[in-house]
Parts: C-alpha cells; sequence; structure tokens
C-alpha cells in the first residue's frame, strides 16, 4: 500500500516526464520545420545530361538598377565539377533563345513583367589588352638639311591603342577536378558584346558544349542578387521623415 508521500512522488514524477516530453516534441517540431526553409540561391545549377559534369552558381555580377547597357561586357560567375576518370573540356557559347512555339487553343498570354526577358553574347570568354603598337613617323617640324650635313631626319612615335583580344571560352577539367571563375579573378570569364540591355530580372542564354560526348546543356544565367540594398533617393528619405 503507497502512502501519500509516495503518491506525490509519483505525481510529480509523472508531470515532470510530460513536461520533458512536450519540450522534446516542440524542439523537434521547430528543427524539422526549419530544415525546410532552404537557404536561397542566386545563381543557377545544372548538370550535363549523364552527369559526368556539374555546373554550379552560374550568375552575371550584379552592376546596379540600371544594369549592362546593350554591346557591353559583364563579368560571368559558375563553376565546373568533372565526376568522371578523364580529362573534359566544356566550352561556352551564347545563342539567342529559341522562339517559344504557339500553344494550339489559344489561352491568357502571360504578364510582361512575369517572363524574364532572355539576351545573348556574341561571343563567352577571356578579354586581354594587347601591347600597344608604336610607329614612328618624320617630324613635320625638321628643316631641310645643309649641304654636307647628314641626311637624317627626326621621327616621331606614335602610339595606337591594340585593340582587346577574346579567347574563346574552353575550360579543361582534369579527372575529377574543378574549375571556378569568379568577378573578382584577374583574367574574368566575360559574356562580351550583350545583345541587349542586361538589368535585375534579365537572364543570357548560355550554351555549354562537353567533350566526351554529353548533349549540349542550355542555361539561362540571371544577374546576381546585390550584397546590399540599393541605395535610395533623397525624396524617399524625406518621405520617410514626414510620416514620423
Amino acid at each position: 500500500m503507497r502512502t501519500l508521500g509516495t503518491r506525490r512522488a509519483a505525481l510529480v514524477t509523472g508531470v515532470a516526464t510530460a513536461a520533458v516530453i512536450a519540450l522534446a516534441g516542440c524542439s523537434a517540431g521547430q528543427v524539422a520545420e526549419t530544415a525546410l526553409l532552404d537557404t536561397p540561391i542566386a545563381g543557377v545549377d545544372a548538370k550535363s545530361a549523364d552527369g559526368s559534369v556539374l555546373v554550379r552558381d552560374v550568375q552575371v555580377e550584379y552592376h546596379g538598377i540600371e544594369g549592362y547597357a546593350k554591346g557591353a561586357n559583364a563579368p560571368l560567375t559558375l563553376s565546373l565539377f568533372n565526376q568522371t576518370e578523364k580529362e573534359v573540356t566544356v566550352s561556352i557559347t551564347s545563342v539567342p533563345a529559341p522562339a517559344r512555339p504557339l500553344p494550339a487553343t489559344p489561352v491568357t498570354p502571360p504578364v510582361e513583367s512575369d517572363r524574364p526577358q532572355v539576351v545573348s553574347a556574341s561571343q563567352v570568354g577571356f578579354l586581354a589588352t594587347a601591347p600597344a603598337a608604336t610607329t614612328s613617323t618624320p617630324s613635320a617640324a625638321a628643316s631641310a638639311p645643309e649641304a654636307g650635313a647628314s641626311s637624317a631626319v627626326p621621327t616621331v612615335a606614335a602610339t595606337t591603342a591594340a585593340a582587346p583580344t577574346v579567347t574563346a571560352a574552353e575550360i579543361k577539367i582534369k579527372p575529377f577536378g574543378s574549375a571556378t571563375f569568379r568577378s573578382t579573378d584577374a583574367n574574368q570569364l566575360q559574356v562580351i558584346g550583350l545583345s541587349d540591355v542586361m538589368k535585375p530580372g534579365t537572364v543570357v542564354n548560355l550554351v555549354l558544349k562537353f567533350s566526351n560526348g554529353a548533349p549540349d546543356l542550355n542555361i539561362q544565367a540571371p544577374v546576381a542578387i546585390p550584397l546590399s540594398p540599393a541605395s535610395r533617393a533623397p525624396g524617399d528619405a524625406a518621405e520617410d521623415s514626414e510620416h514620423e
């Protein structure tokens, strides 16, 4: 037969056990719910059809809300991972996006703002500026030489800026190796000669070709998300102060 003290001790123990179970269940629920909240990724992830090459974080460097002008160049960020025992060469080009086929039955057209604008580039590769060329021309200020004097005529050196050269994006990746390109690289991988303005909300159409025979991979790279919010116009700050 249990005494009154024994019953009280059992009751207290039961309440404490129930509280521990409830807290554990609540904590587990919070962990499970938190696990569902994926961290947003700015760039595009993809892989070749056979899985031999992984493509990660493909995006164009953020360049302000106005973006890049038509005909401009833009740094490209991406990482390539070779998953095979053989060397693979990945060639990157850009072509205009194919037009979407018209549906057989009329449908409500999408809102234009909901569809990202797709641009292309004339080339994808690495820009390098060649050394400036120097040419010599006779000086116009030189007077005619006197009799018996040397016939040498002073010259003036003229420096001509050389046009930058482009090395095509043909990237060799060793077996189980990788290649990463960032906008901070000294020799940037770039999309060159944009077909139109490229600003946030716009994507550039890229085509990746693989030397191992995998089918071509089409990727539309977006503009990166800025690391800090855009600065506000002076009028916006004044408006906020009026509401305070």
